[in-house]
């Protein structure tokens, strides 16, 4: 049921992004009613609005502590429009619809992240805010709720069609408001016993790697993301979930990439806006093992990516992005038990641990990535620019590949991989191997290995298969071989001093 807004609050502590939004609820005759600063910052854009004062007739006080925390104001969200007792009560006290909130929360986890006094920090802890968004949330059958100024995008989407909203998109608004008032609470409550994170919990898997093992989650996963559909997460799901984040989080341009077994299987970056390209280039590059896989991108996921998934009847576990279009959402969850993940900046420790013997090791994350300046040209003739860049993709790519690894680049997109051999020359065979099977050329395809080459071997294959340039850490005794082998054949080939092993 569509519902018009006719009359909205705002109350918030970052105005960024507010003035376009308060601009075309100007313009669609909205009444806005605001506090303090709020109003303040309304009024300067010489646009009406009216004080909370003028509605309660009570003044704020304790130093702003209590402001919009008033039976005018909340009666004005709660009361249900279709309930005739509500609608007698509003009339007898008074009491005028607000049908938008738009309200965001002190920064408490800021404050705490930059080490805030104590007081501080009790002060940053919202009361009248989180109260007006859930009120808000919990009456969304009537209100629509906006609790972040990254949902200003949607909700201009929504103004410049005109000032009327779809259940369905209440509902979405209220979810997200509830996603943001429990991580709220969440950091509040770590504070007080104590922990200056979120504190850490522990969920029972319903098995290990295999059924016959027992398995723990001891931490939070709503840190790192917010699951919107499909059955609960595995264990491995969730270590090959990390391992897809990890890969695509490394690039700064659009990137898809589908991982299994923690191996990326398919990867390939884009320009923005051509996500879909990206996903196409990652899925071509081995169909077979996308199957049952974890499909990762760091940009929106559009209704374009969702309809070739299902038109290609694809068997996945894992989907996980930082945001899904209303209508690619829809699309996915078609996918019963498919998992729908949206990541919010998921924090990857930078201390890794596994256990050892009676004991436990303890490593910083490879978080490397070559940049153009870590390359050094060592043979005659020097990368192209195109090679260039697909060399900086390889080097990533075998980065995130057990070790022995190779990775083939063409074009921005992982041709093919060989990956977790004893040998490098057999991780090479199983990549031109592979490349093969799918029908995919080589000629003008670069090669990234996350080790050096013990042996001018592999880059004789490469040759002989068409690759133009390479990529390695370099740093063996017999480097010069490799070298005078790539310049036989007229191959480009870099060092970086990086090695990216991978057990």
């Amino acid at each position: 049921m569509k519902k018009k807004i006719n009359s909205s609050l705002i109350s918030v502590f970052n105005k960024e992004g507010l003035d376009e939004i308060v601009r075309l609820l100007d313009k669609q005759g909205v009444k806005i009613i605001s506090t303090g600063g709020t109003a303040e910052f309304i009024r300067k854009l010489k646009i009406p609005v009216m004080e909370v004062e003028t509605i309660t007739n009570f003044p704020a006080v304790f130093g702003g502590r209590v402001k919009t925390l008033q039976p005018q104001i909340f009666g004005g969200i709660l009361n249900r429009r279709d309930n005739p007792d509500d609608q007698k009560e509003k009339q007898k006290h008074k009491i005028e619809d607000i049908d938008l909130v738009i309200v965001d929360l002190y920064p408490f986890e800021e404050t705490l992240a930059k080490g805030g006094s104590g007081e501080e920090i009790i002060e940053k802890i919202d009361i009248g805010g989180i109260s007006l968004i859930r009120a808000a949330a919990k009456n969304f059958n009537d209100v629509v709720v906006v609790s972040s100024k990254y949902q200003y995008e949607e909700l201009r989407n929504i103004l410049e069609r005109g000032s009327e909203t779809t259940l369905e998109e209440r509902k979405k608004f209220a979810s997200q408001a509830f996603e943001v008032t429990s991580k709220y609470d969440t950091a509040i409550r770590g504070y007080f016993q104590g922990v200056s994170k979120t504190p850490f919990d522990k969920k029972e898997l319903r098995y290990g790697e295999n059924p016959h093992q027992k398995a723990n989650f001891i931490g939070n996963l709503e840190e790192s993301f917010i699951q919107l559909h499909g059955k609960e997460l595995s264990y491995n799901n969730l270590i090959d979930t990390e391992a897809a984040i990890a890969v695509v989080s490394d690039f700064e341009k659009p990137a898809f990439a589908i991982v299994k077994h923690m191996n990326t299987c398919g990867l390939a970056i884009s320009k923005e806006k051509e996500l879909h390209k990206a996903y196409v280039k990652a899925y071509n590059a081995d169909p077979i093992s996308a199957f049952g896989g974890i499909l990762a991108a760091n940009r929106k996921i559009e209704e374009g990516i969702a309809i070739l998934i299902r038109e290609q009847k694809l068997f996945v576990e894992v989907i996980i992005a930082p945001e899904f279009s209303d209508r690619a959402l829809d699309i996915l969850k078609g996918k019963k038990d498919c998992r729908i993940l949206k990541w919010q900046n998921p924090i990857l420790p930078q201390k890794q641990m596994r256990t050892c013997f009676t004991g436990m090791l303890t490593q910083d994350r490879d978080s490397h990535i070559e940049i153009l300046t870590d390359l050094k040209s060592v043979t005659k003739r020097p990368p192209t620019e195109s090679e260039t860049n697909d060399l900086l993709v390889a080097a990533l790519a075998t980065k995130h590949l057990k070790s022995n690894a190779i990775a083939l680049v063409k074009d921005g997109a992982l041709i093919s991989m060989g990956c977790g051999q004893t040998s490098r020359i057999d991780a090479l065979k199983q990549a031109v191997d592979k490349a093969a099977r799918f029908g995919l050329t080589l000629t003008g395809a670069v090669m990234s290995s996350e080790a050096f080459f013990p042996f001018p071997d592999c880059v004789e294959l490469a040759a002989k298969s068409g690759i133009t340039a390479v990529i390695h850490p370099g740093g063996s005794k017999n480097d010069q071989a490799s070298i005078d082998m790539a310049d036989k054949y007229n191959i480009a080939m870099v060092t970086t001093g990086f090695r990216h092993f991978k057990h």
